[in-house]
């Protein structure tokens, strides 16, 4: 073998090489068009035409080279001086930053505490018995740091979309389908929320293989915080988008509930104690009664008589007053009065005041009993009204949130050290901070490596395909250099940021394309600077 992989661009270091385990050309195969070039970052070997690109859109053949079409993305810190000073993962020995130091980062490349090399677009050693592409030294508050940097190629891996609306999708455990093939599953709803695994391994490859793509294909759109619309069985159909309001049915989704019915009641029964005899929040999990609720009793409210459908919790508290549906509070009823069954005679009075409202205030309507304790509706009195509007106010805007879940094992650690388990170990002990994109990874307890990211502190498009199927992602490992010597890390393959840069294949057409910029987003902290988050 006489270079270090080909889908780094990496031939010109002067660093040890793995033996050819193959004893065949490491740029053609026997049985390959001398006009091609065959790439190996995923176990496809797709064999590439000149001007053209593999399967992935990844790697391309470029007058007979292989070169990696997206360029590397690297991180910049914001000003120094604005800057907090952070020492590695908390640890002692750190050195104050010099005084008088370049405020902002000018393109010297000797700042290296202030840049930091990302998985996105760092290609892959996939399978990895050699090296990860990028390897990189560093400084931070004086620290000699080590990052690790690759982009896994993750079967293992689903997203967990978080749905802010108590309209109803779908029933737990139904299937998410897009393009018609499954590709996920309605999972436990949360409050307020309503919850979605996509993706995974028995989807990505143990289907059919259209199923496999098309997984895979909503997965990367989800990931690069694209729309995607998805059709629940016997439930809603739905565009989601990380950060933007899910679509439902055609209708743009507006608040997220403040609580269920019975915490709206305890949290505005100050405010509407005199202003109304008796308050229903109508909620699709919990109904509240406000005079039969701890709030009202405890403001010493007289019973209202009122008789409700539904299960009986505590008191004021009733559960399945309703199917789930798209109406109030998440219910399938338009007409609130529909969950009454009616007055108690000798506790119910007429001109009793009735207020029913749902848990976003979207809907809410007005009424007083008449002789024959019928509740007649009535316009809505504006204390009244500035109440229901600040349950609306206390409900926050309906959003997609989408995380990506990824199992980080596998052929993956042995580009970081020969003895993986060493890695492991090293993360849970928290000496080794897991970032995707530089963007923070919540790493799951026990075993393996099994991180969380928010695919909207990720840099846009972090995402891509192979066609095995499976998804590509960043993944970043930093840690102090003693540490990293001592778990048995690649040290011969250790280099400085500006040998780093000037390894991967950077050339088109004789000009450089390949490094792109991007100043890290003020919400992440910087990578070299804070503890991992540990389950």
């Amino acid at each position: 073998m006489t270079e270090h992989t080909k889908t780094d661009g990496m031939p010109s270091l002067d660093v040890p090489l793995p033996p050819d385990l193959s004893g065949r050309s490491p740029l053609r195969n026997e049985r390959m068009s001398t006009a091609k070039v065959e790439c190996n970052a995923c176990p496809v070997l797709c064999q590439i035409s000149e001007g053209r690109t593999g399967a992935c859109d990844r790697y391309a053949n470029r007058e007979g080279v292989l070169v990696r079409v997206d360029p590397v993305l690297l991180l910049r810190r914001e000003l120094a001086s604005e800057a907090p000073a952070l020492v590695p993962f908390a640890r002692p020995a750190a050195e104050p930053a010099p005084e008088g130091a370049e405020p902002d980062w000018n393109g010297d490349l000797l700042h290296a505490n202030e840049v930091f090399v990302t998985g996105v677009g760092s290609s892959t050693t996939y399978p990895d018995y050699k090296p990860a592409p990028f390897i990189v030294a560093s400084k931070a508050q004086g620290v000699d740091m080590v990052t690790v940097v690759t982009e896994g190629i993750f079967s293992y891996c689903s997203f967990k979309v978080k749905i802010d609306t108590d309209r109803y999708l779908g029933a737990e455990q139904a299937n998410v389908r897009y393009k018609g093939e499954v590709v996920g599953h309605v999972t436990t709803a949360e409050y307020g929320s309503q919850m979605l695994s996509l993706g995974g391994v028995h989807h990505l490859t143990g289907g059919s293989k259209k199923e496999g793509r098309l997984t895979a294909e909503l997965m990367q759109l989800l990931g690069n915080k694209k729309a995607v619309e998805c059709v629940i069985d016997g439930g809603a159909s739905m565009v989601i988008q990380a950060g933007r309001a899910p679509i439902v049915n055609g209708v743009e989704e507006q608040r997220m509930r403040v609580g269920c019915g019975s915490a709206a009641v305890g949290i505005f029964a100050r405010q509407l104690f005199g202003q109304a005899d008796e308050v229903v929040v109508v909620d699709d999990h919990i109904t509240g009664v406000l005079t039969e609720h701890q709030a009202g009793r405890c403001l010493d409210m007289p019973p209202s008589g009122i008789q409700m459908r539904g299960r009986k919790s505590t008191p004021g508290r009733y559960f399945q007053v309703a199917n789930p549906g798209n109406g109030w509070g998440g219910t399938d009823i338009d007409d609130p009065l529909s969950i009454i069954e009616g007055w108690e005679e000798g506790v119910a009075r007429p001109g009793l005041r009735l207020l029913m409202t749902s848990t976003t205030g979207e809907h809410a309507q007005w009424y007083v009993l008449d002789e024959q304790l019928r509740p007649v509706e009535q316009e809505m009195p504006a204390a009244v009204r500035r109440i229901v509007d600040r349950i609306g106010e206390n409900c926050e805007p309906s959003l997609c949130s989408v995380l990506f879940l990824g199992g980080a094992g596998g052929s993956l650690r042995a580009g970081v050290t020969e003895n993986p388990v060493l890695l492991t170990r090293a993360i849970k002990r928290a000496l080794v901070n897991v970032t995707c994109g530089g963007a923070p990874a919540y790493v799951w307890p026990g075993g393996g490596i099994t991180v969380m990211a928010d695919v909207l502190r990720m840099p846009d498009n972090s995402f891509g395909t192979v066609p095995t199927p499976a998804i590509v992602a960043p993944i970043e490992f930093s840690m102090r250099r003693d540490d990293y010597q001592a778990l048995g890390g690649h040290m011969e393959h250790v280099f400085s940021l500006e040998q780093a840069l000037a390894r991967g294949a950077w050339q088109n057409d004789g000009a450089p394309l390949a490094r792109q910029w991007l100043r890290m987003d003020a919400a992440n902290p910087w990578p070299l600077g804070q503890p991992p988050m540990l389950g």
